[in-house]
């Protein structure tokens, strides 16, 4: 028996979903306001044919938290980090860059948050 192959996806998303308990002083990607985007982005890769070629994962914390609610997204040979997320943002963000294949700046985190991937011991 042979396995058909079954192709990758062209990107991964890794949604924050960390929710931290009333008080905690670290902010959090999840609260009463942003509670929903995963849905929504979820909702919009469907509604807009991207489900499939793009992977949708719910995670926790990714290290941003003053930026937040944020999402990472990877390529093939890229990631970037998208911050400060609302609805709007997130169908810009897979229009212009997950379809048009072309980052939108002025979401990304800034440079001083986001260096370069530490070296392996």
């Amino acid at each position: 028996m042979t396995m058909p192959t079954i192709p990758q996806p062209t990107y991964y998303i890794f949604k924050c979903e960390q929710s931290s308990p009333p008080g905690m002083p670290k902010p959090s990607c999840v609260s009463e306001s942003t509670r929903n985007l995963f849905n929504h982005l979820g909702q919009s890769l469907m509604q807009k044919g991207l489900m499939g070629p793009v992977q949708l994962i719910r995670t926790s914390c990714l290290g941003r938290c003053q930026q937040g609610p944020v999402m990472l997204v990877v390529g093939q040979n890229e990631r970037f980090m998208y911050v400060e997320l609302t609805e709007e943002k997130i169908d810009r963000i897979l229009d212009e860059h997950i379809r048009g294949g072309k980052p939108v700046e002025e979401y990304l985190i800034p440079a001083q948050f986001w260096g370069e991937p530490e070296p392996l011991n």
